[in-house]
């Protein structure tokens, strides 16, 4: 599945399936200016590491559209603030100014000390937004190579949150994984969290490996430790919004309990991310800032009060888990083990030089 983040270069659109209303119902929201996209990104029209990612580098190039149409002296400076805006729209998950960053870079590449046409950094912006669109799902399908030699015939494995096609541009991260050993002929059984307070294991992970016919279980997040206590679970994959230098990973709140039970039962805990997703310059988790999202979604479900009114919320969107209760970290250059200092730094020096790792 890869159709949910669409780009239309004639209309000058992209078209992003509303993850709000799955499984109930599927439609689209266009957006047509960096602002709508801002938009999707704040209100979690789209989200997920990866496709966030891809989705403000069309920002990106939906943002020159609007510099052509509005031209005047002022047309650069107000593409790179919008440019900025953008990625800063959600402050945990590092793709989306990485994918900023690398547009941004296109563009002082094509200058060369020289101003560029807005009109010509249109058709550029374009290509390398779909550049990123295309290696993001090929990185995926390289991911879940490398992961689902991880896993067994016959494993249950326990997913939190959603790591999936719609967490990226296709296939996904930590349900690529399990989507490449079903492909290799694997008997694998899902069991998806819940992930509260935004459902998205229960609505998300959970429609997507019906959709594909592999067998999922939704569980509510607070029966993970009887779960594992009945050995009902063989291994944990997840996602990530953002790695530290030394491994430190966050990924959706509540991953860290995962896997502090999972080092308590003796589950293997995996995390399925593309070097991307990796900050180099934040050396560990302690660096990673923690988004904090409104606290409607906590007090209310299905448009009802489940608090009480003069009662306030916690509602932080991720947490970190220690690198130490990693048992390794998926990647499109193989898999990593502690310390993972060492091979995060040796992968990094490996996909600058167009090497891999075994």
């Amino acid at each position: 599945m890869n159709s949910h983040i669409r780009f239309d270069a004639d209309e000058g659109a992209l078209h992003l399936l509303d993850q709000r209303l799955l499984p109930e119902a599927e439609a689209d929201v266009v957006c047509r200016t960096p602002d709508d996209v801002i938009d999707a990104l704040k209100t979690m029209v789209v989200r997920g590491a990866p496709a966030i990612g891809v989705t403000a580098a069309f920002g990106c190039a939906l943002a020159v559209r609007c510099a052509v149409a509005r031209g005047g002296d002022a047309a650069r400076r107000r593409l790179e603030a919008d440019l900025e805006r953008l990625a800063a729209a959600r402050p945990t998950a590092v793709n989306l100014r990485w994918a900023v960053e690398r547009m941004r870079g296109v563009w002082r590449a094509a200058e060369a000390g020289e101003d560029l046409p807005l009109a010509e950094l249109q058709a550029l912006f374009d290509r390398e937004a779909t550049a990123i669109q295309r290696e993001d799902e090929a990185l995926c399908r390289r991911m879940g190579r490398h992961g689902a030699e991880l896993l067994r015939d016959g494993d249950c494995v326990l997913t939190h949150c959603n790591a999936g096609a719609l967490a990226t541009a296709g296939y996904g991260t930590a349900l690529g994984v399990i989507r490449a050993a079903v492909e290799q002929g694997k008997r694998i059984r899902v069991i998806a969290d819940e992930t509260r307070p935004f459902l998205q294991g229960a609505r998300l992970t959970a429609w997507e490996l019906a959709q594909d016919g592999i067998p999922v279980t939704v569980a509510c997040d607070n029966a993970c430790a009887h779960l594992m206590s009945r050995g009902m679970i063989q291994a944990v994959v997840v996602g990530a919004d953002r790695i530290a230098a030394n491994g430190d990973t966050a990924n959706k709140i509540g991953t860290m309990g995962v896997a502090i039970l999972a080092r308590h039962f003796q589950v293997p805990f995996y995390v399925a991310a593309p070097l991307s997703t990796i900050d180099a310059a934040t050396p560990d988790g302690a660096g990673i800032p923690i988004e904090e999202r409104p606290a409607g979604e906590v007090t209310r479900m299905g448009g009802r009060r489940i608090t009480p009114e003069d009662v306030p919320v916690y509602n932080f969107a991720f947490d970190v888990t220690p690198a130490g209760l990693i048992s390794g970290i998926i990647t499109e250059a193989g898999v990593l083990r502690a310390p993972y200092g060492d091979a995060i730094a040796a992968a990094r020096r490996g996909a600058e030089g167009g090497g891999a790792l075994s």
